[in-house]
């Protein structure tokens, strides 16, 4: 059975962190999104819209996902893990128990000027209650590891998860995360999802067309739990995320989403006392 369209929705420029603009695709609605939490879209060619990055800053109960477009991402975190993510690259971070990471834009090292062009997304993945205080764990995902799906004139970048016999580079963790750029190019194409399973795609370029209903760049659609599948054409741009829900209670406190008021006020103390992050790099301090 096909999914219907449940809700269409559109994002809102906003900053974060140090003053980056973005696109808030979706966020505080887990209700329609569930086991996703936020999706952003960040992109400017203006440097001043993306020069302050996102400086050290503290996440709890989920897992961080960043997938960059365009420019350079340099990330730190309190595990002692650096690295860069190009373009074509995806950075899974399970923040677990606690973690402090910065992730700021990277220098063209033959000048040493910043990047002009800076784009990509960041999806955040609620975490069931019985893994909100696991072991942080941080993943790179490199662009050439990444499969790359050839559908006729389309392609599909299968960051996690599976489309027909492929599997992504990353299973998609706990709550089986399917995550995919698609590139239509006048094709139509079937994306078969998990009965039960929430999905939604969101159109950064071009057009796409579902049941004769024609949805543009910027359109977030929210299709329903029931239905094993999807049918789509068009010509543009999307990504596409599906995953199981976790039907539990959901407190939110900035970067740290827990089950319960109590939980948050427990990490706010660690917070306080400096004993948020579990398991850190000796030379870190939070």
């Amino acid at each position: 059975m096909e999914k219907f369209i449940e809700k269409v929705i559109n994002g809102r420029y906003t900053y974060d962190g140090a003053g980056v603009k973005l696109m808030r695709v979706f966020s505080n609605i887990t209700d329609l999104t569930d086991p996703f939490l936020l999706l952003d879209n960040f992109g400017s060619n203006r440097i001043e819209d993306y020069i302050n990055g996102f400086p050290w800053h503290p996440h709890r109960g989920i897992e961080t996902v960043t997938y960059v477009l365009n420019g350079k991402v340099e990330h730190h975190d309190s595990e002692g893990n650096r690295g860069t993510i190009y373009p074509g690259d995806t950075q899974w971070m399970t923040a677990g128990s606690g973690i402090f990471h910065e992730e700021m834009p990277g220098y063209i090292e033959e000048n040493k000027k910043i990047y002009t062009e800076m784009s990509g997304f960041q999806l955040w993945v609620n975490l069931p209650g019985n893994k909100k205080m696991t072991t942080p764990v941080y993943r790179s995902l490199k662009a050439n590891d990444i499969p790359l799906i050839e559908i006729e004139n389309s392609k599909i970048k299968l960051i996690a998860g599976r489309f027909g016999k492929d599997y992504g580079y990353y299973d998609g963790g706990t709550q089986d995360v399917t995550y995919m750029h698609v590139m239509l190019n006048d094709d139509e194409i079937v994306f078969k999802t998990v009965e039960s399973y929430r999905t939604i795609i969101y159109i950064f370029d071009g057009y796409i067309m579902i049941k004769n209903n024609r949805y543009e760049k910027g359109d977030a659609i929210i299709l329903s739990e029931p239905g094993d599948r999807i049918t789509i054409y068009g010509q543009g741009q999307f990504m596409f995320m599906s995953g199981k829900p976790l039907k539990e209670p959901v407190a939110w406190y900035g970067p740290i989403v827990m089950n319960t008021m109590d939980e948050i006020n427990q990490a706010i103390i660690d917070l306080r006392r400096n004993t948020f992050v579990k398991e850190k790099n000796p030379i870190f301090e939070s």
